[in-house]
């Protein structure tokens, strides 16, 4: 674990105020979501262990808002969550993180986006846990979902797997559907569309269509927040190599 000094000083550096010097309007800090999950599980993503089901939960809850956090603003608006939301998700999972988060609260609310609301109705409406995580976890995965990247990504996790993993646990109704194993953001707006009876398919036999691909392509690849510590690991061998010229 991190020494409590340790992580505020960690915050200070990483994840300044929003409306002070440096702040993360301008578009985020790419080194801000490993410090994030660092701060609230005390190590980092590659570390984690899920093997249990509470740990699971932790695991996913910190990885979204390190990739929130990782993209700048209000943390609260983009892990999709009100102040008050985010405060009581913090008490009830990460209840020794030693700082006051208040200030990464939206003041005025989570504003409600129409495409954020459907996914999130979606998903509230095939829940199969009672906890309030799972509640937290629809609005989460609902903001996330209108962004570019595969979901598992811009959820910040380590692999496609912990997110049908997720699904699976708190979505049941809603995962077991998706028996082709379609990609999860257009198997979403699959399910939307037929909802409200539309066919979002231009042919009846996914074989023969021309986006089969962008329905059931690999999504593979190195996550997000593996990616920045690389870049980290790169970034500290690079000034020790100039440490040691230096010293030549």
């Amino acid at each position: 674990m991190i020494a409590a000094d340790s992580l505020e000083s960690l915050v200070d550096a990483v994840l300044p105020s929003p409306t002070g010097p440096g702040g993360t309007s301008g578009g985020g800090n790419k080194h801000a979501g490993i410090a994030m999950y660092r701060l609230l599980t005390g190590r980092h993503p590659a570390e984690a262990d899920i093997r249990d089901d509470d740990d699971f939960d932790s695991h996913v809850l910190a990885s979204i808002l390190a990739v929130a956090a990782m993209d700048g603003g209000v943390l609260s608006e983009q892990a999709g969550l009100a102040g008050h939301e985010l405060s009581a998700l913090l008490a009830r999972h990460f209840p020794l993180t030693p700082i006051n988060v208040s200030t990464w609260f939206s003041r005025s609310g989570v504003v409600e986006d129409e495409e954020v609301a459907m996914v999130r109705d979606l998903l509230l409406a095939q829940r199969s846990t009672e906890a309030n995580v799972g509640r937290w976890l629809a609005a989460m995965i609902a903001r996330r979902s209108v962004e570019p990247n595969h979901l598992w990504e811009d959820l910040g996790l380590r692999e496609r797997s912990e997110l049908s993993r997720l699904l699976a646990r708190h979505f049941t109704p809603l995962a077991a559907r998706n028996t082709k194993n379609m990609r999860w953001k257009r198997f979403f707006y699959r399910m939307l569309c037929e909802g409200d009876g539309f066919v979002m398919c231009t042919t009846p036999v996914c074989t023969q269509c021309t986006d089969f691909n962008l329905c059931y392509g690999e999504e593979s690849g190195e996550s997000r927040m593996a990616e920045r510590r690389r870049e980290l690991l790169r970034h500290g061998e690079s000034r020790s190599a100039v440490s040691d010229g230096l010293q030549g």
